[in-house]
């Protein structure tokens, strides 16, 4: 379904934009059969989990109570388990109960779909079909388009969001979920969600733990990604998550152009680039991207990403799965040496 939204402009112009509007229901979502196919859906890979084990345990009692709270309107989202994970870096991760994680899983199932269809091409984080390697392969694509194979200079502007997750605004997302989905029912239950949880210090956030807050995330920057290609029109755009890069053979239109996107992430999404991640330079010198540094013939890995990836195989005593997954990894760039040393580790 589509319909034509609304959009004040400047100057008190009024302007009209048609948008694709969400038709399902609450009821889709809260369904038995959505709840059940939902729980197998979740429960990949976490079969040894022990609060898994015992949910399961009561597995149709659960279910149905679960329903009959969202039918009833008396549902509520429980407390979060927070711990601390150094990947690569530390961070914050809140885990929901099993629960709320199946609701997570019911309204993805049923939202995700939609949703998907109205981002740009170019978005690649927690996407089917996506993913940091098909990034990166579309980034040299790319570089390949602007620099007519390797005859013209290429310059990369290459942004980071600062504190991301825990920088997103409950109300600006509520209301962009609220000028596509028009049942009041989702978009009460989708108000219990994301008020679930917020950093007490910023009164905003959405906890790293959520299947639906990969969902919301996307949502919330697709605003951005919208206004980059057709505002700025940035023809040769990536974004993976909270790093964004743009593509251009002019560096003085990427340094106009970063400061409207300045502008508008604080203006209209209230989020800010980190200081120290904001960089303007030649895609000969490198672009590190999603793990790898990028140049126009070859692509290494990133010195921290490599290090961390031995240390993992040393703690793991070089079993031949994790040292597979690894050389996989190491298939998509030009890393012979590593790849020689793991493989000589693992014959030893």
């Amino acid at each position: 379904m589509i319909k034509l939204v609304k959009l004040s402009g400047g100057g008190g112009i009024i302007s009209f934009v048609t948008r694709k509007i969400c038709v399902h229901k609450y009821d889709d979502i809260i369904s038995v059969e959505n709840l059940l196919l939902a729980w197998k859906e979740f429960l990949v890979g976490k079969t040894k989990k022990t609060d898994v084990q015992e949910f399961q345990l009561r597995l149709s009692d659960n279910i149905f109570d679960l329903q009959y709270d969202l039918k009833n309107k008396v549902y509520s989202h429980s407390k979060y388990f927070a711990f601390k994970v150094n990947d690569p870096k530390p961070r914050d991760i809140h885990k929901a109960s099993v629960r709320d994680r199946l609701l997570h899983h019911a309204i993805y199932r049923i939202l995700y779909p939609f949703f998907n269809n109205t981002f740009i091409a170019d978005s690649f984080s927690c996407r089917l079909g996506k993913g940091t390697h098909r990034a990166v392969k579309r980034l040299n694509y790319f570089y390949g388009k602007v620099s007519k194979n390797n005859t013209k200079q290429v310059w990369a502007l290459k942004c980071d969001i600062r504190k991301f997750f825990d920088s997103i605004n409950h109300e600006i997302l509520l209301s962009i979920l609220d000028s596509y989905i028009e049942d009041k029912e989702i978009m009460e239950l989708l108000r219990k969600i994301i008020s679930s949880f917020y950093k007490k210090e910023v009164g905003c956030g959405l906890p790293l733990g959520n299947l639906t807050s990969q969902l919301f995330v996307n949502i919330y920057m697709n605003v951005f990604d919208q206004f980059v290609k057709h505002k700025i029109r940035a023809k040769y755009y990536i974004r993976y998550s909270d790093d964004f890069i743009i593509l251009s053979d002019n560096k003085k239109w990427l340094e106009g152009i970063l400061i409207e996107i300045n502008r508008f992430l604080s203006d209209r999404l209230k989020l800010s680039l980190h200081p120290n991640k904001v960089y303007i330079k030649t895609f000969s010198s490198g672009v590190d991207f999603l793990g790898w540094i990028n140049f126009a013939d070859f692509k290494i890995l990133r010195k921290s990403t490599k290090k961390r990836m031995f240390r993992g195989l040393l703690e793991k005593g070089f079993k031949k799965e994790s040292v597979q997954s690894y050389l996989g990894l190491l298939s998509h760039g030009n890393e012979y040496k590593t790849r020689s040393k793991i493989t000589s580790s693992l014959i030893e």
